[in-house]
C-alpha cells in the first residue's frame, strides 16, 4: 500500500499542477493582460449611484454630472504650467504638490489631481487639453440632492483614502465612496459596478485602439435604487422644529420597526458636502466642537432617561409580582428612602394606585416599586440581574443592529456594575435606587427610547428598528422582519397603557391634547449633571417626552429629547404631540403649539461654550450649555484655584 501511495500523490500533484499552467498559458489570458501593461491604457466607465426615494416614492437623492482631472505622472511632457494653473484656478505651489503626491501613488497609473470640476470649468479645460500630455478628464456623477435636510440620514459621498485602497481592490485613486448614513450601509448597492476598457499603445505611448478587440472590457452597471422608511415631510417639519435648539427626534411605526424619521439639531444642509468646496465645508463642520452638526444625536447621544424610565420600573414590577394594579403608596411629596435621604416629588401627594402613579409620573411610588422588586430576592446582586434583563429585553442597554453605521449602546447596569462601583461591600435597593425614575447609572439613546414605547405600543414585542423599505430586486435582511418579545407578560401592557393614557387626559400632558387622536405618552425631565472645578455641578435639565398614537392599532412610536430644555412638557411634548398629528393628518390644528416650539430658541443657553477655553470645555466634560452665571463662576473657581497652586 505504502509503495502504491506515494506514486499516486506525485502523479496526481503533477497532472494538478499541468492542469493549472495549462489553464494560465492557455485559456486566461488575465496573466497576460497584466505583462503587458506597459503598453495597455485602461480606462474605467464609472457608473451613477443609485438613486435615493422616501417611503411614498418622494425623490431625495438623485445625481449631477462631474468631471475629474487625472494625471499620469510619467506622461507629463514640457507643461506649461502658468497656462495650466491659470486655466484651473490654483497657484503654482498647488500644482507641484499635487503632481509629487500622484507620484508617490504610482507614477505609470492614473489619480486625481483635480476633482470634482463642474460643467463649466470642465469647459474651458476641455478645449485645451491636447497641449497638456499626461493629463486628461474623468466623468463621474456626484450628488444631487433635491432637498436640504435629512443631511445625517445620507452622510455623504468621498473619495476613498490610501488606506482603503489597500484594503479593498476593487477602488482606485480618485475614486468616490459613502460615508456615514445610507450611502455607507448600502455602499454595495448604491455604487453600482464600474466599467473598465483597455487599449492599446504604440512605441510613442499613442493609442492605436481597443486591446484584443475588447474581449477584457466590460459594462458599468448603475447602482441600484431604493426607498427608504423615512417619511420626508415629518422628516423636514421634525427639523424645522428643532430649529435653534438641540437634540434629537426618533420616530418609528410600531408595527414594522420602521424608523419614519430620525432628527438631529442641529443638522447642515446635504448640498454642501458636493462639489470643489466639499472639503472646506467639512473642515468647518467637523471642528465646530460647540455645536457639533456632524454628530447624531438621534442614535449616538447618550443620555439619563428619567421618567419615561417608569415605565420600565412599572412593567417589572408587575412580572416580577412585587405589585398589581391596585398596589398604593402614600407620596409626601417625596419619601424618605433612608435616615436623611429624602427624594422629592411633584405630584401632589396623596395616596396613589398604579394607573394615578403613571398618570401624575409619582416619584414615591415607582422608588417603592424598585425597592420591592430588588428587594424580592435575598441576593441584591442577582435581584439588580434579574431586573436588568428585563428591561435590556426591550432593546435598552444595547446597540440593537439597526441598518446605519453608528450607534451607542446606552448603558442598563448589571450586578457588574455596581461590583466595581462598590468594591468590598455591599449595597441595596436604596443605594441604587435613582435608577427606578431613569437617572443613577441608566443611559439611553433616543432610538432606543423610541423603540421602548413601540414595544409597549405593540404590547411587548419590536422588530429591529431599521431604514431600508425597499431595495430594487433585492429582499431587506431578515432581521428586520423578525418579531423580538420581551420577558413582561402581555397582560401587564393594558395597566401601563391605561395610565400612558390619562397622560393626555388627566395628567401632566394634558396641555397637548390634539383633538380626535388618542395619544399615549409620558413627560420627562432629566437632570443634567457636570464635574466643574472638580465638583460635581446641577446645569439645566433635559427635555423629554415619548408617545404612541393612536391608542389602539397605533401607527407611530416617537422619542424627543431637547438638550437643556427644562420640563417635559415645556418644549419636548409639544414637539412630539405635532409630530404625532403631521404624520397622521398631514396638517396641523394645535398651530398655538406650533407657533410657541418655531418661536423657541435655546441658543442663549448654549451660546456661553463659545467664550469658554478650551480648558474650561474639557473641566466641564460635556457639550452641554450652561448658563451665563454658572459658566462665569465655573471660569472664576478653576482661575482662583490655579493662583492657589
Amino acid at each position: 500500500m505504502r509503495k502504491v501511495l506515494l506514486p499516486a500523490l506525485i502523479i496526481i500533484g503533477a497532472s494538478l499542477l499541468i492542469i493549472r499552467v495549462f489553464y494560465l498559458q492557455i485559456i486566461d489570458d488575465s496573466f497576460k493582460l497584466k505583462s503587458e501593461n506597459n503598453a495597455i491604457k485602461i480606462k474605467y466607465d464609472y457608473p451613477e449611484r443609485g438613486y435615493i426615494y422616501d417611503r411614498n416614492g418622494v425623490l431625495l437623492v438623485a445625481n449631477q454630472p462631474s468631471y475629474d482631472i487625472m494625471v499620469i505622472p510619467r506622461e507629463l511632457n514640457k507643461t506649461d504650467t502658468l497656462e495650466f494653473c491659470k486655466l484651473l484656478n490654483i497657484t503654482k505651489e498647488d500644482f507641484i504638490k499635487k503632481i509629487e503626491k500622484a507620484k508617490v501613488y504610482s507614477p505609470r497609473l492614473p489619480s486625481v489631481f483635480l476633482a470634482q470640476l463642474n460643467k463649466n470649468e470642465f469647459a474651458a479645460f476641455q478645449e485645451k487639453i491636447r497641449k497638456f500630455e499626461g493629463f486628461y478628464f474623468q466623468k463621474r456623477s456626484l450628488r444631487d440632492y433635491e432637498v436640504n435636510y435629512g443631511a445625517n440620514i445620507f452622510g455623504f459621498i468621498t473619495q476613498v483614502n490610501e488606506k482603503l485602497i489597500e484594503k479593498n481592490h476593487y477602488y482606485k485613486s480618485g475614486d468616490l465612496i459613502g460615508r456615514q448614513g445610507v450611502e455607507e450601509s448600502y455602499e454595495k448597492i448604491l455604487r453600482g459596478v464600474k466599467g473598465v476598457k483597455y487599449f492599446q499603445k504604440d512605441k510613442f505611448n499613442r493609442e492605436i485602439g481597443s486591446y484584443k478587440e475588447g474581449k477584457f472590457d466590460t459594462i458599468a452597471v448603475q447602482g441600484e435604487d431604493i426607498n427608504l422608511t423615512i417619511d420626508a415631510e415629518i422628516q423636514k417639519y421634525g427639523e424645522q422644529l428643532m430649529v435653534n435648539k438641540r437634540g434629537g427626534i426618533v420616530a418609528i411605526e410600531p408595527a414594522t420597526g420602521e424608523i419614519l424619521a430620525l432628527v438631529t439639531a442641529p443638522s447642515y444642509d446635504p448640498g454642501i458636502l458636493v462639489g470643489r468646496q466639499r472639503s472646506k465645508n467639512y473642515t468647518k463642520l467637523y471642528h465646530d466642537s460647540i455645536a457639533n452638526p456632524l454628530y447624531d444625536r438621534g442614535l449616538l447621544a447618550q443620555y439619563p432617561p428619567g421618567s419615561p424610565f417608569k415605565i420600565m420600573t412599572g412593567l417589572v414590577g408587575l412580572q416580577e409580582g412585587v405589585i398589581d394594579e391596585k398596589t398604593t403608596f402614600v407620596c409626601n411629596h417625596g419619601f424618605y428612602y433612608a435616615p436623611g435621604r429624602f427624594q422629592r416629588c411633584h405630584c401632589g401627594g396623596g395616596v396613589l394606585d398604579f394607573h394615578v402613579g403613571i398618570y401624575k409620573s409619582c416619584n414615591a411610588y415607582f422608588s417603592n416599586v424598585y425597592l420591592r422588586t430588588i428587594g424580592k430576592y435575598k441576593n441584591t446582586p442577582y435581584a439588580v440581574d434579574v431586573w436588568s434583563n428585563h428591561v435590556k429585553s426591550f432593546g435598552l442597554g444595547q446597540f440593537m443592529g439597526y441598518d446605519l453605521p453608528t450607534g451607542k449602546s446606552g448603558k442598563i447596569p448589571t450586578s457588574k456594575t455596581y461590583k466595581k462601583m462598590y468594591p468590598g461591600w455591599g449595597y441595596s435597593g436604596k443605594t441604587i435606587i435613582s435608577n427606578a425614575i431613569g437617572q443613577g447609572e441608566v443611559l439611553v439613546t433616543p432610538i432606543q427610547l423610541a423603540n421602548m414605547m413601540a414595544t409597549v405600543a405593540n404590547h411587548g414585542y419590536y422588530y429591529t428598528p431599521h431604514i431600508i423599505k425597499k431595495i430594487k430586486g433585492e429582499k431587506i435582511d431578515t432581521k428586520f422582519t423578525t418579531k423580538h418579545v420581551t420577558t413582561i407578560d402581555p397582560k401587564y401592557f393594558p395597566p401601563m397603557i391605561s395610565g400612558l393614557f390619562d397622560v393626555y387626559n388627566r395628567g401632566t400632558a394634558y396641555a397637548l391634547r390634539v383633538e380626535g387622536i388618542d395619544i399615549c405618552g409620558k413627560t420627562g425631565t432629566a437632570e443634567n449633571f457636570a464635574k466643574i472645578g472638580g465638583k460635581r455641578v446641577q446645569l439645566k435639565d433635559h427635555s423629554i417626552f415619548v408617545a404612541f398614537a393612536p391608542k389602539d392599532n397605533p401607527k407611530i412610536a416617537i422619542a424627543v429629547l431637547v438638550e437643556n430644555g427644562g420640563f417635559g412638557a415645556t418644549i419636548a411634548g409639544p414637539i412630539a404631540s405635532l409630530m404625532i398629528e403631521k404624520y397622521l393628518r398631514k396638517k396641523i390644528t394645535r398651530t398655538d403649539l406650533e407657533t410657541r416650539v418655531l418661536n423657541t430658541s435655546l441658543q442663549s443657553r448654549y451660546a456661553i461654550l463659545g467664550g469658554l477655553s478650551e480648558e474650561v470645555k474639557k473641566e466641564l466634560r460635556i457639550k452641554d450649555s450652561i448658563t451665563q452665571s454658572k459658566a462665569k463662576a465655573a471660569l472664576q473657581k478653576i482661575d482662583t484655584t490655579k493662583t492657589k497652586k
